[in-house]
């Protein structure tokens, strides 16, 4: 038999206490959160392995162990988030309906195609930097887990995220070229002997 413990459900359980939030404001404070990084581990310490070293069994326990190892963290965290939170009212004053348009037309136009497209112009760009040539593969190539060419040898093209799972579920057989998006563009690992390059 399979059951889920909801999460609401949990916190009964441990008797912890009921905050109310009213509707929309955990998101917003979760967005500014997300770029204050108030609750990063250097802010408030690294929660798996404090919750590994706490010797209480109580909730109230809890609270009040973290309270003397991280005297701060509760306040600095709160301070860097509304800091942040001043900072992402001035911007949403100046956001008109003109901007979300932009915006949008930026995502459907820019960033999808952009997006969709990168795995081209990372085999373009290692031709273009080794004088050599690329193209994409053709579907049955694609079937055999190739993404494409560069100097007529097969590529395929992974998140770097991929090196790091331990249990990769397929054998790759051909050279793979990983990549990690950032803001402002494509990191990306190859080893050009791979490609005879």
């Amino acid at each position: 038999m399979r059951k889920k413990i909801y999460n609401q459900v949990i916190e009964e359980l441990s008797n912890a206490k009921a905050y109310y939030f009213p509707k929309y404001t955990t998101q917003i404070i979760n967005l500014v959160n997300s770029n204050a990084q108030g609750t990063r581990p250097s802010v408030v310490g690294q929660m798996s392995e404090l919750i590994q070293e706490f010797p209480g069994k109580s909730l109230d326990e809890w609270i009040e162990w973290y309270s003397i190892q991280k005297p701060n963290a509760v306040n600095d965290a709160t301070e860097k988030i509304w800091s942040k939170l001043q900072e992402m009212k001035d911007a949403i004053t100046i956001i008109d309906k003109s901007m979300i348009e932009e915006w949008v037309k930026d995502l459907v136009y820019n960033k999808t195609y952009c997006g969709l497209k990168f795995q081209e112009a990372i085999l373009a760009y290692i031709a273009r930097e080794y004088n050599s040539t690329y193209r994409l593969a053709n579907i049955e190539e694609e079937a055999q887990g190739i993404d494409g060419y560069v100097n007529n040898k097969p590529a395929q093209i992974k998140p770097v995220t991929y090196k790091q799972e331990s249990l990769l579920p397929e054998i790759i057989k051909v050279p793979i070229i990983y990549y990690e998006k950032k803001k402002d563009g494509i990191n990306i690992e190859f080893d050009a002997n791979d490609f005879g390059l």
